[in-house]
């Protein structure tokens, strides 16, 4: 039998068609056919933390397989790197001058346009546990239970619809995932999930749980070779409170008083004494949190290993580098804890078939500092903080083992999910789906320079207001607030040790950098800020 022209072309069509709905789903489709969504984000995961990543510092098998089994993504970018803020960017896909969200304090609007929101008015069943850290309910779920406020690591409590609920002894990371579980086998069959899975750790503190108590664990970690930075020409950089020497010998190093006669850590940006009491209070509450019996292990191991602050106590460059090992075995076993129930969860969907039709996204509100420039924390358009880690698995559509180098930053996350699953994101979205880089064999036309806006002084840490632009090759900062410019060669400098912006060689990038900016700050409608780019 032979066919028309236009009979084959729409034979070809609807083939095309259908076959492209089997792999990723369309609004229009039946549900069954729309992609399974599970969003795993830690809180401040470093990308060095991550195995997949190529570092030795932690090895994190389960969350390793997500990469393996799917696409990570070599140069992954936040656009503000602090809590609040970044889960803004990642509901609406919108900066953070525009969602309302400048800093950690300021109160999420719920009724804005969400991802979560439209998912839900397609027919997705809605959830979200875990740290939500945003001021206000969640809007756009059917269940939810989230932490309150920054959450705690032992007995931690949830907000409910129902009210607060505390799970005496449990650990943060285990108890999350457990409520993870209840939703994936209790859900509704009938309908595709979306599940916002998000942990607090590895957030300061870092209270490990107790069965990674172990000495066997205690492996001593290279000191980063800007551990010991000057901060010559970065005057920003020389203010900021958040160097590991002034951590907190209570809270943060989980000494008990009896050790030491005086609380030696800063203030974080407010009076010393109102900052050690608080730190004080705030390693008290935590520690009575843990049952008697989680006391015991834990008092047994950190006795041990607290011994050695005698030691070190009167020599400061001795005391800072025992700072380093402490926090960072510490986190590190945090890190260990998320991996682990990372895994709990990847067993369930495959065990239950849901392996091939369930997007799985591993990421984190931002990077961390792990002694790089002697630093903690994150707020920094540095590449540290800056830098956050994104893994994508989805069987249907991804091919395994999948590199993907072009930059991209988490205000693309929402875009992104709405693409898969069928959905145009609203205009207001400026961030661009990231379903070409992963399903597409071709080349695929993409930016090349993201923006970045961090907004919260004075307030902890002491972090000065900044915005600026980073390509593939350089960066461009403008601390606005002290009229202050710094320009890196990320291929020469990739530690950003240089402010390169007076030097005469730099001159024709610098210009460049300045033009590159101003279109970005128009392109994304930021007038916040000094405008004067130079």
């Amino acid at each position: 039998m032979r066919l028309s022209g236009h009979l084959c072309l729409a034979l070809w069509l609807t083939l095309s068609l259908f076959s492209l709905s089997q792999a990723v789903g369309a609004a229009s489709d039946p549900p069954a056919l729309w992609p399974n969504i599970l969003f795993i984000m830690s809180d401040d995961h470093a990308e060095r933390a991550i195995s997949a990543y190529g570092e030795n510092l932690v090895s994190t098998p389960n969350i390793d397989r997500i990469a393996h089994e799917g696409a990570i993504f070599r140069n992954s970018f936040v656009t503000n790197s602090i809590c609040t803020p970044s889960r803004a960017v990642l509901l609406t896909g919108k900066f953070s001058h525009l969602n309302g969200v400048l800093g950690n304090g300021d109160v999420f609007d719920g009724n804005q346009s969400t991802f979560p929101q439209i998912l839900q008015k397609q027919g997705y069943e809605m959830a979200v546990v875990g740290k939500w850290h945003l001021g206000s309910e969640p809007v756009g779920f059917d269940h939810w239970q989230i932490l309150m406020g920054q959450g705690e690591y032992y007995s931690p409590r949830f907000h409910t619809p129902a009210g607060v609920v505390q799970y005496d002894g449990s650990y943060v990371t285990d108890k999350v995932t457990d409520l993870a579980l209840e939703f994936l086998q209790n859900r509704d069959r009938s309908r595709p999930f979306m599940m916002l899975y998000h942990h607090k750790a590895p957030h300061r503190n870092w209270m490990p749980p107790v069965d990674e108590l172990d000495p066997g664990n205690i492996v001593p970690v290279p000191l980063p070779d800007s551990f010991a930075d000057d901060y010559a020409g970065r005057p920003a950089a020389q203010e900021a409170d958040m160097r590991i020497a002034d951590m907190f010998l209570s809270y943060d190093m989980k000494l008990s008083p009896d050790n030491y006669e005086k609380e030696t850590g800063t203030g974080g940006g407010r009076g010393h004494e109102e900052a050690v009491q608080e730190a004080l209070k705030a390693w008290q509450n935590a520690y009575e949190s843990m049952s008697p019996e989680q006391q015991k292990v834990w008092d047994r191991f950190y006795d041990r290993i607290n011994a050695t602050f005698q030691q070190v106590r009167n020599d400061p460059e001795a005391l800072a580098r025992w700072k380093y090992q402490r926090y960072l075995q510490d986190y590190l076993a945090t890190v260990r804890s998320v991996d682990r129930n990372t895994g709990r969860v990847l067993d369930y969907l495959d065990a239950e078939g849901l392996y091939d039709n369930t997007i799985v996204v591993y990421t984190s509100d931002q990077g961390f500092y792990l002694g790089e420039h002697g630093w903690y924390d994150k707020r920094f358009m540095y590449e540290e903080s800056m830098r956050t880690p994104l893994l994508m698995r989805y069987p249907a559509a991804i091919v395994a083992g999948t590199q993907v180098d072009q930059l991209v930053q988490n205000l693309d996350l929402a875009p992104t999910l709405l693409d898969f699953a069928g959905i145009t994101a609203p205009a207001a979205m400026q961030g661009l789906s990231l379903r070409q880089l992963v399903t597409s064999n071709q080349q695929v036309t993409w930016r090349d320079a993201l923006y970045y806006h961090y907004y919260q002084y004075p307030g902890w840490h002491l972090v000065n207001p900044h915005y600026g632009i980073r390509t593939a090759t350089h960066k461009l900062i403008h601390f606005y607030t002290m009229d202050h410019w710094e320009l890196y060669d990320l291929g020469q400098d990739p530690q950003e040790l240089t402010n390169r912006y007076n030097s005469h060689a730099y001159a024709q990038i610098r210009s460049q950098l300045h033009e590159q900016l101003r279109q970005l700050r128009n392109q994304y409608a930021d007038t916040t800020g000094t405008i004067d780019e130079g």
